[in-house]
């Protein structure tokens, strides 16, 4: 059976638009402690990051010392562990979504009387929150294996900062996969993809050190950006480009990919 119902009846059928924040913190705190019962999600967001940043670190910390101008090639890992380790946790909270759908929960809480936008909007705030424990864990992780913030608390924060903005890009696009039909094998595609990622940015190895006709792709690549305005919070360096590129992908992944999400996460909890 299908429901209809539009997007115009919400003002008044549903609760005030004053509703919307508490109804979308409600939803992101169920969603963080489902995560937090979810193997795969725990797996994704903690282990894999963690188990990476060790095995960079011990087997191509040495290979990599002379290549990266004279700056320990830590302070490339992290921030790449960090972002890349963000990215590949929002598909294991993607498999979560298709989950959702396939069980009908989707369905059942679109009848419910809460905002329509509070499913979505909790879910960006819980995916931010998601990243957000997971870069505190890799930096810490960091320190240990030789990190260290030559701009003091406010490197330290921007750091963190960073992979919050990426994400808050990067969840349209797993909503937008994670309620499709194919949400399962698309997920596992796009899971792929950021491991592929891992390999070509600027946090692996220089830029200098890929083929030139490859250093265009490499450098102007999201994961690149990011990685390049972690590594100048911690060390110094110039951060208005990085970071305003890090925000501009964010801001034209959601413009693309935001409609395309609320669209088929629509059509999910309607089917």
């Amino acid at each position: 059976m299908t429901v209809q119902v539009d997007f115009s009846d919400d003002l008044a059928a549903r609760p005030g638009l004053g509703s919307l924040p508490s109804q979308s913190l409600v939803e992101a705190s169920r969603l963080l402690r489902r995560w937090s019962r979810q193997p795969e999600v725990i797996t994704s967001t903690l282990a894999f990051p963690i188990l990476l940043l060790l095995l960079y670190d011990l087997v191509l910390d040495k290979s990599l010392g002379n290549t990266a101008g004279g700056t320990d090639p830590i302070y490339g890992f992290v921030p790449m562990i960090a972002v890349a380790g963000a990215m590949y946790g929002a598909m294991g909270t993607g498999q979560s979504l298709f989950g959702e759908r396939e069980s009908g929960l989707l369905r059942r809480f679109w009848v419910l009387p809460i905002h329509r936008a509070a499913g979505l909007i909790g879910r960006l705030l819980a995916e931010c929150g998601r990243a957000l424990a997971a870069t505190v864990v890799v930096i810490v992780i960091g320190m240990l294996l030789g990190l260290r913030f030559e701009e003091g608390w406010a490197g330290a924060l921007g750091m963190l900062v960073v992979p919050v903005i990426v994400i808050a890009g990067f969840t349209p696009v797993v909503v937008m996969v994670g309620v499709s039909k194919a949400g399962g094998q698309a997920v596992q595609l796009f899971a792929i993809v950021v491991l592929v990622g891992m390999f070509f940015n600027s946090g692996f190895v220089p830029v200098q050190n890929y083929p030139g006709w490859l250093q265009p792709i490499v450098r102007g690549q999201p994961m690149s950006c990011a990685i390049e305005a972690m590594r100048n919070f911690a060390v110094g360096g110039p951060l208005v480009v990085p970071v305003l590129q890090t925000v501009a992908w964010a801001v034209g992944l959601i413009a693309v990919f935001g409609a395309l999400a609320v669209r088929g996460y629509r059509k999910a909890a309607e089917g």
